[in-house]
Formats: C-alpha cells, sequence, structure tokens
C-alpha cells in the first residue's frame, strides 16, 4: 500500500479547462465554416477564437503545475516544501502539533514521522473544492507510511475548536491564502492563539501584499507581542521554489513564517 497525496491540481480540473478548450475550438471552427459572412460571423469567431486561446493557455499552465507538484514525478515541489516545512517542527516527547489546513495529510504525517513520540492533529474542512480530499484519505495515508501518532478531524481555521495555549507547535502550507477573507493577518492570529507558551510555529503561505498587507509590521506586532526568533523567510529563493517558478506558477510572495510564543 502506497500513500496517495494528491495534487494540488486536480487532474479534474485540467479536464475541464482541456474539454473548454476543445469545445471552443470546434465551436470556432463551426462558425466560420457554417455561418453565412456579416457582423454577427465575425463577431462570434473572434469569441468562440479568444475563448479557445485562453482555455488552451490555461490548460497548458495547469499541466505544468500539476508535473511541477506531483509527488511521483521529476520536480516533486510538494514532497519538498513539506520535508522542508516539517523539518523546521522540534516537538519533545509527549508534545503535540496542529497542522491547520491538512488536506491529503501529508504535513501532518511528516511531522509525525520525524516526531515519533509527540502526537499530532490535522484539521480541515475538507470543501467541495477539493472534494478529492477528504479525512479517510488522511487516514488511509497515515497507514500506509505505518504512523500511528497522527489523527485527523474536521475544523474551521476561522474559529479553530482548541483552547487557548493548547499546543506545543503548530504548522501549515498554502492554506490562508485559499480563504476569503480581507484580514489574513487574523487567521494567523487565530492559530497562534492555540499555540502554549514557548511553542513554535512555522506557517508557509503565500505572504504577498496583496494577499495579506504589511508582514513586515505583522512580525514586528509578533515580537511586541512577545513573540520571540520571528522571521519570514522567502522560499522562492531556490530554497524550495525557484524564482522563475514561482512568477509563472502564480507564487510569488511565498515565505515561511516562523517563530517562538
Amino acid at each position: 500500500m502506497k500513500a496517495n497525496y494528491k495534487n494540488w491540481m486536480p487532474k479534474g480540473m485540467i479536464a475541464s479547462f482541456a474539454g473548454g478548450a476543445v469545445g471552443a475550438w470546434i465551436a470556432a471552427l463551426g462558425v466560420r465554416t457554417l455561418m453565412p459572412e456579416g457582423t454577427v460571423k465575425n463577431v462570434m469567431t473572434i469569441a468562440s477564437t479568444a475563448t479557445g486561446g485562453l482555455l488552451t493557455g490555461v490548460s497548458v499552465w495547469s499541466y505544468m503545475m500539476y508535473r511541477a507538484f506531483d509527488y511521483n514525478g521529476k520536480r516533486q515541489m510538494s514532497r519538498h516544501i513539506i520535508e522542508g516545512i516539517a523539518a523546521g517542527v522540534d516537538l519533545s516527547e509527549g508534545g503535540c502539533c496542529l497542522d491547520v489546513g491538512c488536506g491529503s495529510g501529508a504535513l501532518a504525517i511528516a511531522i509525525a514521522k520525524r516526531n515519533p513520540k509527540a502526537q499530532v492533529i490535522g484539521i480541515d474542512r475538507w470543501g467541495k473544492e477539493y472534494a478529492s480530499f477528504n479525512k479517510p484519505l488522511c487516514e488511509s495515508n497515515a497507514r500506509a507510511e505505518g504512523v500511528t501518532n497522527v489523527s485527523f478531524q474536521q475544523g474551521d481555521a476561522l474559529r479553530l475548536d482548541f483552547p487557548d495555549e493548547t499546543f506545543d507547535a503548530v504548522a501549515s502550507n498554502y492554506v490562508y491564502h485559499n480563504i476569503p477573507l480581507k484580514d489574513r493577518q487574523a487567521i494567523l492570529l487565530e492559530t497562534l492563539r492555540t499555540l502554549k507558551k514557548g511553542g513554535t510555529f512555522a506557517i508557509h503561505d503565500i505572504f504577498s501584499a496583496g494577499k495579506y498587507g504589511d508582514m513586515s509590521s505583522f512580525v514586528k506586532k509578533l515580537k511586541e507581542m512577545g513573540y520571540e526568533k520571528v522571521e519570514l523567510i522567502d522560499t522562492t529563493n531556490g530554497k524550495w521554489i525557484r524564482k522563475s517558478e514561482a512568477g509563472w506558477m502564480g507564487l510569488s510572495g511565498s515565505a515561511l513564517l516562523t517563530g517562538k510564543k
């Protein structure tokens, strides 16, 4: 049995884009060959051709994304990122870590494997946007990896169902930027609320100004609140992602927020 961590770019989405592109090109061909000459034909030809071109480009882009993030492919970007975050989570015996937005369980399982005497809890809303990601998949992957010190449950990153200072570490990977909220810094604070005094955090996301606002000020704010060793580490400088990749993938601004409470 082998773990199946899926792909951040689902095959179904690629197929939808490709199918739409084929449909648009067929429509364009039909318009050009079957419709009588005139303004309507010209407008419909331009519209269907433009749609076909756009969807073709999106199909190629999504396929390239799929290849880059494929756990079993050549690039294996997902694996590098997951293992890199997990390497920064150090739990003592009996400690407990929360993984917010665990998806297919990859990060939670990686942390659990590196900290066999600790416990890891992965939470996710498992929404319809990523229907193939679910709790049974996470549990199946844990069994495939031979990991028993990890558990999974449904949860909401906006309102974590845990008391203050519950965990010795909190972690997350590419989750919060997907949440349609104007103040994403508030989500970070909600996550850090559950961290024990002395606990550590490792949160990887697209921390661009457009998605998070001024993160330099946020780092300063955390330090003023008493957090220690707070850093925002660029991960697009070759650490896990190359600059050239970050640009065309839409991952510019990716960074690892780390520190200690």
